[in-house]
């Protein structure tokens, strides 16, 4: 069950903290994927990026 989280008496949605924790995973798998020379098939990098954020976005929110 997702509940809220307090920070520091402000109360957020758990939206904000899968958010927050997606993006150093995503980092690391951009950092691989350029590591690996993957990054140079796509077209469009940042749309790349943008849909790559919102799937580590939905899978840690499905998952966690």
């Amino acid at each position: 069950m997702l509940t809220e989280f307090n920070f520091f008496g402000v109360f957020m949605a758990p939206i904000v903290v899968y958010a927050i924790a997606a993006l150093p995973v995503t980092m690391l798998i951009r950092f691989a994927l350029w590591w690996t020379g993957i990054m140079k098939w796509f077209w469009h990098l940042a749309l790349f990026e943008v849909a790559l954020y919102t799937c580590v976005l939905c899978l840690m929110i499905l998952f966690v």
